[in-house]
């Protein structure tokens, strides 16, 4: 059974080797998850959301940061078994609807060795093809989300992927920034995610986000900020990540 991690009363967090779950609670008894594992990771989300009482059809949004195949990986298995309908960032669409080839991410030397060892993590795990999905509402900077406990903003940040989006929840200070902000194994660093399309963008979109008034980052791979944020992203240096 995946962990199941209480990140604050309506947020929790579903664990995975590669690419964490967020499943939120939404005040009509419904759920949201912010990004869905990769492709064969929807029994484990189902799972999880009956472990905290809800049905598959109370599964209302499907929010996918970026089209990564460890982010949209079991978005259609999901819509198909719920009924949610899935948002993302307006720029990132055309990827997730398999319409458009994804762009090439640009590697360094560190993060093609990285990018290889996963890639043969998944391949011995027998994972499933990445299938395409509708996406039903294209979010823009700026936007606001409906049905959420409190105000949602969403951030486009780009550089990670050309239409990545992050959720700005700022009654809560809480945030998911998305692949532009990573931790280190121990929680102690935050640094900026490997495999960008566009380096010098994702570092500005780092800053952007670091700059917020935050006491939590939900971070899809590590360990998500919860203590001393505020210090852990002011002493990041990002320029520096990944070469």
């Amino acid at each position: 059974m995946d962990a199941l991690t209480e990140i604050t009363p309506t947020v929790r967090q579903l664990a995975f080797p590669v690419g964490h779950v967020y499943l939120v609670a939404l005040p009509d008894d419904g759920y949201a998850v912010v990004d869905t594992g990769i492709p064969g990771s929807a029994p484990a989300v189902l799972d999880a959301l009956a472990r905290l009482g809800g049905r598959p059809d109370q599964l209302r949004q499907i929010v996918l940061t970026h089209y990564h195949v460890d982010h949209m990986g079991s978005a259609a298995d999901l819509v198909a078994a719920t009924g949610a309908r899935v948002l993302a960032g307006a720029l990132e669409a055309p990827y997730i609807r398999g319409s458009v080839p994804e762009p090439v991410p640009v590697l360094s030397p560190a993060e093609q060795s990285l990018h290889e060892g996963i890639m043969a993590d998944f391949a011995t795990a027998g994972m499933p093809p990445l299938r395409p999905v509708e996406v039903d509402v294209e979010l823009h900077d700026g936007d606001t989300l409906d049905g959420w406990p409190e105000p949602v903003r969403v951030l486009h940040v780009p550089g990670h992927t050309s239409g990545g989006i992050a959720l700005h929840l700022p009654a809560s200070r809480l945030l998911f920034p998305g692949d532009i902000i990573g931790t280190s194994p121990d929680g102690t660093r935050a640094v900026l995610g490997p495999f960008n399309v566009a380096r010098d963008e994702a570092i500005a979109s780092f800053r952007r986000l670091a700059a917020l008034d935050l006491d939590t980052v939900c971070v899809p791979h590590g360990v998500p900020l919860r203590t001393g944020t505020r210090d852990i992203l002011a002493a990041a240096t990002p320029e520096t990540d990944w070469l």
